[in-house]
């Protein structure tokens, strides 16, 4: 028996694996980062991939089962993902294989009737929001969650719009770096730009609450889906985990009449959060010149080289921050 690993994949190899994942039920949407191949006889008989902390793809000839071979297939992705300094890992499949990877140190973070999230650390997402900031858990609590690609004047203003409405309110902005600008400039650009609000606080999602552009499908039978069963996990995620812990009772979100996406999240929100308690205020979106400010209006300005228009559109803090950071 083989083990190979390739990083990435690559070659005649490629189509074997796309054809083996296929009869897995898979579908393959993007290059992997690594990805691992076992062969016997030169059969593929498991597979398994990852790009960063997240693993995918993974599969086992259905006549090669309980051999071990998912076991060998996540011992060499783990290896690799340690190798480059990755602490935790994550994968999402099927709710009906919890108990395949319990067995293998795979703990559950939360479901929806499609989906199952797991991480390689027993109450991981726990210990993340244990090292934040001690929560604030008298009077009235909101929260919000933003991506902030960049941190604009209609932020600011939803932000400033809840936090009049709320004795403490949350900001967390999203972890990933899949956007224009960096997890870490987005988390202090949103900072500077709230720090005149004393009943504000800004904190990381980690890698908990996700983008629905890193939202994997590959093995959703039903992918007209993919934006509902992504809502709903990241709503099941929000209000299992963060929620309780930080005794929010109102989440904020602001209208949104230019992404059919956020739209449609908006109404899971409204309709899934009231019945836990969870109040859903939505905050009519800022206009300048009757047009919506948005994140995506400054990055075009940004890429048009227009300062000016950037300027228009961002708060001082912002602007300035771009400007520290060479980023304008």
């Amino acid at each position: 028996m083989d083990i190979e690993l390739h990083s990435p994949l690559r070659g005649s190899k490629v189509n074997i694996w796309y054809d083996f994942l296929a009869k897995a039920g898979l579908a393959a949407q993007e290059d992997a980062q690594q990805t691992v191949l076992i062969w016997d006889d030169g059969v593929l008989v498991a597979t398994g991939s990852r790009t960063g902390n997240l693993l995918k793809y993974i599969a086992v000839d259905v006549t090669r089962q309980g051999e071990g071979l998912l076991a060998k297939v996540l011992t060499a992705l783990r290896q690799e993902a340690f190798r480059e300094g990755h602490s935790r890992l994550f994968l999402y499949t099927k709710p009906r294989n919890e108990l395949l990877f319990a067995d293998l140190m795979f703990y559950p973070v939360a479901q929806t009737g499609d989906v199952l999230l797991m991480e390689d650390r027993r109450d991981g997402i726990r210990q993340f929001i244990r090292q934040l900031p001690a929560a604030i858990h008298s009077g009235k609590i909101g929260a919000a969650v933003m991506n902030c690609d960049p941190f604009t004047l209609g932020h600011q203003y939803l932000v400033e719009t809840a936090a009049k409405d709320c004795d403490h309110l949350y900001i967390f902005v999203l972890s990933e770096d899949k956007g224009h600008f960096s997890a870490a400039d987005r988390l202090e650009m949103v900072r500077h730009g709230t720090a005149h609000l004393p009943n504000v606080t800004v904190l990381p999602t980690g890698p908990y609450l996700i983008s629905s552009a890193t939202f994997p499908t590959y093995f959703l039978k039903n992918r007209d889906q993919t934006d509902q069963i992504y809502c709903q996990l990241d709503v099941e995620i929000f209000a299992r985990h963060f929620a309780p812990a930080f005794s929010i009772q109102t989440r904020y979100v602001g209208t949104e009449p230019l992404s059919p996406l956020t739209e449609q999240y908006n109404e899971i929100l409204k309709t899934q959060l009231p019945p836990r308690g969870i109040r859903v205020m939505e905050i009519p979106r800022l206009t300048l010149e009757n047009t919506p400010v948005s994140a995506s209006a400054v990055r075009a300005a940004l890429n048009a080289k227009d300062r000016q228009a950037v300027k228009n559109l961002v708060p001082h803090t912002t602007f300035a921050y771009l400007e520290d950071k060479q980023l304008i």
